[in-house]
């Protein structure tokens, strides 16, 4: 049985998209495990660590 030139062209276009999504879906979580390294970095740094513990410190001397 023949397939329609339009039949064709869909189904061409619905198999491109499942590899879009794909690929999107892996630059996605690509970029969130950078953004996720490079706030590790940030928050193990000296100044950055000193002030979340004053933040931490101060609180919970509030709330007790």
């Amino acid at each position: 049985m023949r397939r329609s030139l339009a039949t064709h062209c869909r189904a061409i276009r619905t198999a491109a998209d499942a590899g879009m999504t794909t690929a999107e879906y892996a630059v996605g979580t690509l970029a969130a495990c950078a953004f996720a390294a490079t706030l590790l970095v940030v928050v193990r740094s000296g100044a950055i660590r000193s002030a979340l513990s004053g933040l931490i410190a101060s609180a919970l001397s509030i709330a007790s």
